[in-house]
């Protein structure tokens, strides 16, 4: 299939990406570059996919509507995943206009390119952060989500809205995947595993937020790609027969449809701080601090809907992740 991938050079996108041509695939990546973390990464990431021929890269802005109008129309693209995103939480406070840029302008030009062009099929990376004040866990799919406490989980929630009024309106089949504090190699700058790692080998002191009393569903990065890949091929289909007094919020009458993908076994933040600890064979120094605005105490996925949907679920165990992770990491580092 030809198929649009954006967000390419990100973290999630170059594991996507080559999951997609290995499979033979034709994958056009678009990513900006930008500098919200380091580009030499996303440099780097895109050099262990452009030696492919089925893969071509357009450096691109998802939130330019001419540029993504002529894009769509000159390549028909069959498929399309969107990675393209302003990420993180804490981010959020500071900058909220890029949020609203990337997460929302740019999603509503990639809707539309979709709409005009006969785009089989819709996939976006939505999140966690979407479940914001709720309490009752694991978080379901079924569970009502319209208390968000960030604006990144506020823009999210947003491109789920978005894509059910294309399904409904224009039969655009979309389907949203709500991803789980996902790790691994290749990984970003300003998520936990790195700032742990680099603060604990340059002998740092690491903020633990919430005095540690937190949990997360750390789900691995090549079971986020694989879920993501097995997603793309199941095409939601209209269902005349849905009940909106009763109905999950996860599906339609239209073809639109909303899966969790985590590792469903939430992991204490001490614990996964001295998984790390124990990979790289040193001890932290912690700085024991209160809960940051915008974040949740917990997460923890229902991936039931996913399992019944796709025949699969993410199982790679944590202490194997983070070797993984580390191994990874000072090869790079040292690079």
């Amino acid at each position: 299939m030809k198929i649009l991938l954006t967000g390419a050079a990100g973290f999630i996108g170059m594991h996507v990406a080559q999951l997609l041509i290995a499979r033979g695939d034709e994958v056009i990546g678009i990513d900006n570059l930008n500098d919200y973390y380091d580009p030499n990464l996303k440099l780097a990431r895109l050099a262990q996919l452009k030696p492919h021929a089925n893969f071509r890269f357009i450096k691109g802005d998802i939130s330019d509507r001419l540029a993504m109008e002529d894009l769509f129309e000159a390549e028909r693209f069959q498929r399309v995943i969107n990675l393209a995103a302003q990420p993180g939480v804490r981010y959020s406070l500071k900058n909220p206009h890029a949020y609203i840029q990337s997460n929302v302008v740019g999603f509503a030009n990639l809707l539309e390119g979709c709409r005009h062009n006969g785009v089989e099929h819709f996939v976006y990376a939505s999140s966690s952060s979407v479940y914001g004040a709720n309490t009752k866990l694991p978080f379901s799919v079924d569970d009502n989500v319209d208390h968000p406490v960030s604006l990144y989980a506020a823009t999210k929630k947003s491109n789920e809205l978005m894509a059910h009024t294309y399904s409904h309106l224009y039969g655009l089949p979309t389907t949203g995947l709500r991803y789980f504090t996902v790790y691994g190699p290749w990984g970003r700058p300003d998520m936990s595993p790195w700032l742990f790692t680099s603060a604990i080998l340059e002998d740092r002191t690491i903020d633990v937020f919430n005095h540690g009393r937190m949990r997360r569903d750390f789900t691995y990065v090549e079971d986020i790609a694989e879920g993501t890949v097995r997603v793309l091929d199941r095409i939601p289909q209209p269902n005349p027969g849905y009940d909106h007094d009763r109905g999950s919020p996860a599906e339609s009458h239209a073809p639109y449809r909303v899966y969790n993908i985590g590792n469903h076994q939430p992991v204490e933040l001490m614990t996964f701080i001295a998984t790390i600890e124990q990979a790289l064979g040193k001890e932290a120094k912690k700085n024991f601090l209160p809960m940051q605005p915008g974040d949740v105490e917990a997460t923890y996925a229902d991936i039931e809907a996913l399992k019944l949907a796709v025949g699969f679920e993410p199982k790679t165990p944590l202490d194997y992740g983070i070797g993984k992770w580390v191994e990874w990491y000072r090869a790079y580092t040292r690079g």
